[in-house]
């Protein structure tokens, strides 16, 4: 391989980044440009599900190589492994458009533990627009602390399911260690999480890079919340030998709940039950999402936030990995 051959001439990694998008245009410009200024010199490789919004044409000419996929095809495992495969780099980063580095520095970050061979994945923090609202803002401080740490199997007892935490919304990986695992599998959500879990297993530890820093959040909306977190209850429940084998949501799922009503009433009192509302939607969504092998395709895709998922071969190929 070019890359690897020349990583080994100049004694770093070489580095490519994946970008999944879907209608980003209005978004991908602030996305792309500090990744493509990096002195690291990455590969760049949008992925787009036939958005025909102007996405492609932009990339191309921000310098971007492009990969341009039907709709209906887009997996977020299935295609992430196809477009690593593509980049064949040493090191390869997982990244979405709303993603905006705080640093033109974030990608050395984000990358050195794996550089280093401290870890073969590393995730870099999220932390909320300006104007993002409180459970917003709630949500990435609880998830996105401000000191790193560098995870292993050996940490289990000490955080239980959180110990695979990871999002790929910004994650850099080790190809070679991908490789190990057999690559990102086939799923509805959560490829990072399964990769994880699996990577953890096999001895590998994952860093948290507190320093790499992105602007990443949504604005909460109810029925998002519920189809966000049914899609994450399904792949919980198909993958629940590796997902669930260290512990339960639910308990993590307390311990959010409650420092999130101790955070709005110290900060806003008047929306607690809008918060309190907002967290019963997200485990409403979760319990179904954990019920759906129960449920006709139909109701699951209206309940999900990917019809296009629930065909027949999806779902079946899904559970074949899972050894569902």
């Amino acid at each position: 391989m070019t890359e690897t051959s020349a990583s080994a001439r100049t004694g770093s990694p070489s580095v490519g980044v994946v970008v999944i998008t879907y209608r980003a245009r209005a978004t991908l410009e602030r996305c792309l440009t500090p990744v493509l200024a990096s002195p690291l010199r990455p590969r760049v490789l949008v992925v787009n599900s036939s958005s025909n919004d102007g996405t492609v044409e932009l990339a191309r000419a921000l310098g971007a190589q492009t990969w341009v996929i039907p709709r209906a095809s887009f997996n977020h495992g299935l295609t992430r492994e196809a477009a690593r495969r593509k980049l064949a780099t040493d090191i390869v980063v997982m990244l979405t458009p709303d993603c905006f580095a705080r640093s033109p520095d974030f990608l050395e970050r984000l990358v050195e533990p794996i550089a280093s061979g401290r870890a073969e994945v590393a995730y870099a923090r999220q932390v909320a627009a300006a104007d993002a609202d409180i459970l917003a803002r709630f949500g990435r401080a609880f998830c996105y602390p401000e000191r790193s740490e560098i995870r292993s199997a050996a940490d289990v007892a000490r955080l239980g399911s959180a110990v695979h935490f990871c999002s790929n919304a910004c994650a850099a990986w080790s190809n070679p260690a991908l490789d190990r695992i057999g690559g990102f599998k086939p799923t509805l959500v959560s490829e990072e999480t399964i990769a994880v879990c699996e990577l953890l297993e096999a001895g590998g530890r994952i860093a948290y890079v507190a320093e790499a820093v992105v602007e990443h959040s949504h604005p909460t909306r109810l029925l998002d919340s519920f189809r966000r977190q049914f899609d994450v209850g399904w792949t919980r429940e198909t993958w629940r030998h590796l997902l669930l084998a260290h512990g339960t949501d639910e308990a993590r799922g307390l311990v959010y709940a409650s420092a999130l009503v101790r955070t709005v009433l110290a900060e806003a009192p008047h929306l607690l039950p809008w918060a309190l509302l907002d967290t019963a939607v997200r485990w409403a969504g979760y319990r179904a999402g954990r019920l759906a092998a129960h449920l006709p395709t139909r109701i699951a895709r209206s309940l999900s936030g990917q019809d296009f998922f629930w065909g027949e071969e999806a779902p079946r190929r899904v559970r074949a990995a899972a050894g569902r």
